[in-house]
């Protein structure tokens, strides 16, 4: 919010009016990538995965932000790891992944609702992120993170319990960290890749997210009753073939790339996902928020008869007139 002394931004939760019905929401992206999230199953072995491609909408949520590479980076792949695990689940609300550490990059938040729309913002501590990359060109998330916590949260609505599993930041990639949480908090062994970078075509995050199932969990026992841990050695061998040009790569289909890496071992989709451009962000909230304010804070906060407010998730500036908020009442 501009006309403070330190520029308070506003990053939303929940909103009252759907976006599309807020006919004085500065414009934002309206992106839809249908086969965005391709879930798929090895009918032979008890695996299940997700390949997620968020394509151009990789480059709408990234681009909209002056982060600096490394943290763009670490956002993206963020989304795709947020993406991919929200698709996994049954739930009606949003799946939200944040992290909180005492490094360069103080938050990162990402998250995606149930019907695929994504969104994300990151806090940096620019002085300590500026002497970071005077030491180190390409720091690692551990390095950029440092010491503190992730946390994946379902939030389906004040009516309902929320679920939340937090861990302590362990392992230098957010892959690592996310495996370390799937192993400490729901005792699931897993496989995650993630990727994100800019291209000719802007920026583009991806990620294969591999889980081990019970024995059953194929559609039919393997004919020589292959051991389910070797089974699961073989296909995390496979998958870490793929590279980080493979995943990003916009002219190699999903469903093409999936029988690269595991055609020997059979393999099946199932119907695709779709991901969009998800700020929630309102005018009707905002104003809800400036109106909690007391009179004296909204005159401080007023710079030439307007008051601004910033949404964290898609930086896009909302100008109220200073005479259109009435404020709770005289501070003392």
């Amino acid at each position: 919010m501009r006309g403070l002394t330190a520029r308070r931004r506003y990053s939303p939760v929940m909103t009252e009016m759907p976006a599309f019905l807020d006919r004085l929401r500065p414009d934002v992206p309206d992106i839809v990538v249908p086969r965005a999230v391709l879930p798929f199953f090895l009918p032979r072995h008890p695996v299940r995965g997700r390949l997620v491609r968020l394509g151009p909408l990789a480059e709408a949520l990234l681009g909209r932000h002056r982060h600096h590479p490394v943290v763009a980076t670490l956002a993206g792949q963020a989304l795709a790891l947020v993406a991919g695990l929200a698709s996994a689940l049954r739930f009606r609300g949003s799946f939200s992944l944040q992290v909180k550490g005492d490094g360069p990059v103080s938050l990162l938040h990402a998250d995606c609702t149930d019907v695929g729309a994504l969104r994300f913002y990151a806090r940096t501590r620019s002085e300590r992120l500026a002497a970071l990359l005077a030491s180190l060109a390409e720091p690692s998330a551990a390095a950029l993170l440092g010491r503190g916590y992730i946390a994946f949260t379902v939030d389906q609505g004040a009516e309902r319990e929320r679920h939340q599993g937090i861990v302590a930041l362990g392992g230098e990639s957010l892959e690592e960290m996310a495996l370390a949480y799937f192993r400490e908090s729901v005792q699931l062994a897993g496989l995650v890749r993630l990727a994100a970078a800019p291209g000719p075509s802007g920026w583009r995050a991806s990620a294969l997210i591999l889980e081990r199932v019970a024995a059953a969990g194929g559609t039919r026992p393997r004919p020589d009753h292959e051991d389910a841990t070797e089974a699961w050695r073989t296909v995390t061998a496979l998958a870490g073939t793929l590279s980080d040009a493979e995943l990003l790569d916009d002219g190699l289909a999903p469903e093409r790339l999936l029988y690269r890496l595991f055609h020997s071992e059979g393999i099946a989709a199932e119907p695709p996902r779709s991901l969009a451009y998800g700020c929630r962000c309102t005018r009707a909230r905002l104003s809800g928020i400036l109106e909690g304010f007391p009179i004296d804070d909204l005159d401080h906060m007023a710079i030439d008869g307007a008051i601004i407010m910033t949404c964290e998730f898609c930086n896009l500036d909302f100008r109220f007139s200073r005479a259109d908020i009435g404020g709770r009442g005289r501070a003392d």
